[in-house]
């Protein structure tokens, strides 16, 4: 299985899981089969709230789910809709993410939690 995970920073493991999945600077992508871990920029970090492309962001790669602290509802639905799951983050990296994953303690990523939008100060209003 390979599990995206959006990064502020790629450090392998020890990366910490990103807020935002369109806006993080790059992708930590684990291959649970092999424990590969590969770092993929993004390719779409520069759209409009709500404009995300989910799948330009991964550079087309192929990947089964994405753990993220926070996510658009465009990029939810257009992941979702590529039959990619979708886990909301609770550690702080992703080898704790990665593990929390492992022992079936992440949930699916609830639609009522998406971001609705940056405001001036950037901040996130979830609805």
């Amino acid at each position: 299985m390979k599990l995206c995970f959006p990064v502020e920073r790629y450090n392998g493991l020890k990366s910490n899981v990103y807020g935002h999945f369109g806006s993080a600077p790059s992708f930590a992508l684990v291959d649970t089969e092999t424990d590969e871990i590969t770092e993929i920029t993004n390719r779409d970090a520069s759209h409009e709230h709500g404009k995300c492309s989910p799948l330009k962001a991964i550079d087309g790669r192929s990947i089964d789910c994405v753990i993220v602290g926070g996510i658009g509802s465009g990029a939810l639905n257009k992941l979702m809709a590529a039959g990619i799951q979708v886990y909301r983050a609770s550690g702080g990296s992703v080898a704790e993410n990665l593990s929390l994953f492992r022992e079936g303690r992440l949930s699916r990523f609830n639609p009522s939690l998406v971001c609705g939008g940056h405001g001036k100060d950037g901040g996130c209003s979830h609805h």
